[in-house]
């Protein structure tokens, strides 16, 4: 029998979720809209000028092939990381979810990355790999690698996808702990009775099962990847050198802030929102028919 909840006011159902919607219209409706709208206006840094534009200020950027070029990085940025955090933090959870001693001491000696936040992150990863005084970077001159990123674009892109990378693991591993607990273990049994190897096992019965959190854990890694890896970028590398770290979530603050052209900077916010957007809806429409529930 499927139970409903009844509220004796109704007025009660609307004040509960009165708090959530007002975060939601002041944090991001109103911030959105205020982007919009600055999008066709060109205006100075102080805000003592202002005109309104039209759609010159997307004209512009869609003129520069410098913006392309971010688009192209933005996203290979966000695939190397989405893969690369995703496939260790699977590996991570089911060498977790075998029968250890202390199985639970490595669980959660896993998880604590999470809590670090992502300028730290820079700075720890910046500390192990800077060229004169990194730790890391001993060994590579050890092994007779020309570590530099601070001159080459590729080693700072290298560099800046290892550290999200590696904060995005602790996030991922928790959710395919819970994942690889949910799945039946007769099921494995089954599998196992029936002449399958572990690799076969993983593969056939094991990694279809856990296709929606990959679905979720996907999604979730290429938004973290457009936009929360600002503050490592900002602390390892500022966008250089020569704009090879430099991501789209990057170049609106640095047009913006740094640069002080707010109308470009708030036409570019609205592109990237717009491609997040598309993207997730892209994601959730084709992607999820092929996700075993």
């Amino acid at each position: 029998m499927q139970k409903q909840a009844i509220f004796k006011s109704k007025l009660l159902p609307y004040a509960l979720v009165a708090p959530q919607l007002a975060i939601v219209l002041i944090f991001f409706y109103w911030p959105a809209l205020q982007a919009v709208i600055q999008s066709f206006l060109l205006q100075d840094a102080f805000g003592l000028s202002v005109s309104f534009v039209w759609f010159d200020n997307y004209v512009e950027l869609f003129s520069e092939p410098a913006y392309f070029e971010t688009v192209v990085r933005t996203f290979i940025f966000s695939f190397a990381i989405a893969a690369s955090s995703l496939s260790v933090a699977l590996l991570l959870a089911v060498m977790a979810d075998k029968p250890l001693r202390g199985g639970a001491v490595y669980r959660t000696l896993l998880i604590w990355p999470y809590a670090v936040a992502p300028p730290v992150v820079g700075v720890l990863w910046v500390f192990m790999l800077h060229p004169s005084l990194g730790v890391l970077s001993r060994y590579l001159r050890a092994a007779g690698i020309e570590w530099n990123p601070l001159l080459d674009g590729d080693q700072a892109a290298t560099l800046v996808i290892l550290a999200a990378a590696w904060k995005q693991i602790s996030y991922n591993f928790l959710f395919f702990l819970a994942g690889l607990a949910a799945i039946p273990k007769s099921v494995l049994e089954a599998a196992a009775i029936d002449g399958a190897r572990p690799m076969r096992r993983f593969w056939t019965v094991t990694f279809p099962l856990l296709s929606p959190t990959i679905f979720f854990l996907l999604v979730v890694n290429i938004v973290y990847a457009f936009f929360d890896t600002f503050g490592i970028i900002d602390t390892m590398t500022r966008g250089g050198p020569g704009k090879s770290t430099e991501t789209l979530v990057y170049k609106v603050y640095n047009d913006g802030l740094i640069g002080g052209n707010l109308g470009s900077s708030a036409a570019q916010s609205v592109i990237l929102m717009i491609m997040v957007i598309v993207l997730t809806g892209i994601q959730f429409r084709f992607v999820e028919r092929k996700v075993t529930y």
